[in-house]
């Protein structure tokens, strides 16, 4: 793939993904798998991109009061301490962490895709399944190295736990957390990655970013912007897969 197009694609994903309070990592570490990267380069490569979109678009959620601190903690506090387990984890064949990364993309896309429309009213969550869903989250994220935004943002429509926008914020919020977490858990990679490389894809994502998540408030419709998002992690899927089938 042409270094232009790989930036080209991650600024695109940013501005897409940021729209509904995800940070895009599922799809940076297709593109990523595509160049040939290995697993220990594109496992934090990907959480940083995460971490730089996210931070922009949970302070603009922050600015518009749409994080609900209250009702978020608890799927924040039990999520971390798992995500920085499953992201010590190392795998003896680079195939298998992809297999597992493919299956999880194509069990969330279609829900995702079938999201039901805003909610006329709140559930509240209790405190023992906020822990149990902020746990079981959080260990699959670090696992494969993504923020957990597409896991977590259905479970919460489907649940009726908030808004649209406040989903999107508790969203982004979760995946700024995870992706510092998981990021602790691979700190040597960190040390060692190619930063010539990586650089220039940060600072496109910060700038798809922050226009993504400024449009997301202010233009666009919510409901087929998770669509697209379903299809480009469906893609991400069979991209992850194709390569790397048993």
């Amino acid at each position: 793939m042409e270094w232009y197009l790989l930036i080209n694609l991650f600024f695109v994903i940013a501005l897409v993904y940021a729209s509904v309070g995800f940070g895009g990592g599922s799809s940076y570490l297709a593109l990523l798998a595509v160049v040939g990267l290995s697993v220990v380069v594109l496992r934090p490569t990907a959480l940083l991109c995460n971490l730089m979109v996210v931070a922009g678009g949970t302070w603009v959620f922050f600015r518009e009061g749409q994080v609900e601190w209250k009702r978020i903690w608890p799927l924040l506090v039990s999520s971390v301490p798992m995500s920085f387990i499953g992201a010590t984890i190392t795998f003896s064949r680079e195939d298998i962490y992809f297999q597992i990364l493919g299956f999880l993309l194509l069990l969330a896309a279609p829900f995702l895709w079938l999201q039901p429309h805003e909610q006329s009213s709140v559930r509240p969550l209790s405190l023992v399944w906020s822990f149990a869903i902020g746990s079981a989250i959080g260990f699959v994220s670090g696992l494969v190295s993504i923020g957990g935004g597409i896991f977590l943002s259905p479970v919460l429509y489907f649940l009726s736990w908030g808004r649209a926008r406040q989903i999107s914020a508790a969203a982004s919020l979760f995946i700024l957390v995870n992706s510092l977490s998981g990021l602790a858990g691979q700190w040597q990679q960190v040390l060692d990655l190619p930063w010539r490389f990586v650089a220039p894809l940060l600072v496109v994502v910060v700038a798809g970013g922050q226009i993504g998540s400024r449009l997301g408030a202010r233009k666009f419709d919510p409901l087929w912007i998770r669509r697209i998002t379903a299809v480009l992690i469906a893609v991400a899927a069979v991209f992850v897969l194709k390569d790397h089938w048993f």
